[in-house]
């Protein structure tokens, strides 16, 4: 479901022009009813507006369109529990970013964050300035464990509208 949400906004930033319904939703892979009601969550989300008789990206939704672009190759994040020690998980978006982040032991959260390797990876690969001084602010409290994972997915909800995909 949050795939397909997401491939309506993508397909949405990369068409030119006015299209019918149903050549977008080909251009999408669903039927127009499915496509239609993805376009109406997208609306209800802030991601989509209403402009006469179609619909256009927000800033918000071309936010969100950043951070499921994916980095060129080799620029992943790679995720380590410490030096030396990969643990075989890899971001190749924010999107990813955020998903591994749910996922990952929360050791390896906490020797990134230390290190400064999220904000660093934010600001130089994804140049984004905002989200990695968000990061950075969550060293002061010195937050561990599952603390520490809760901030950074709340961290990324707020600044990318992840939370209104479910």
């Amino acid at each position: 479901m949050v795939w397909e949400r997401l491939k309506v906004l993508k397909v949405m930033g990369e068409v030119t022009g006015r299209l019918d319904l149903n050549e977008f939703a080909r251009m999408v892979g669903l039927t127009p009813n499915q496509t239609v009601e993805h376009m109406q969550e997208l609306l209800k989300a802030d991601f989509l507006r209403k402009i006469g008789g179609g619909y256009g990206i927000t800033d918000a939704g071309k936010t969100l369109l950043k951070a499921i672009t994916p980095v060129p190759e080799g620029a992943e994040f790679q995720f380590y529990a410490a030096i030396g020690q990969p643990i075989g998980v890899a971001a190749k978006s924010v999107w990813e970013f955020y998903e591994a982040v749910k996922q990952v032991a929360a050791c390896s959260l906490e020797f990134h964050l230390t290190r400064g390797d999220f904000e660093n990876w934010m600001r130089t690969t994804l140049d984004d300035a905002e989200f990695a001084e968000e990061l950075a602010r969550l060293k002061k409290p010195k937050l561990k464990g599952e603390k520490l994972r809760k901030a950074i997915i709340k961290a990324a909800e707020n600044k990318y509208g992840f939370e209104k995909l479910q």
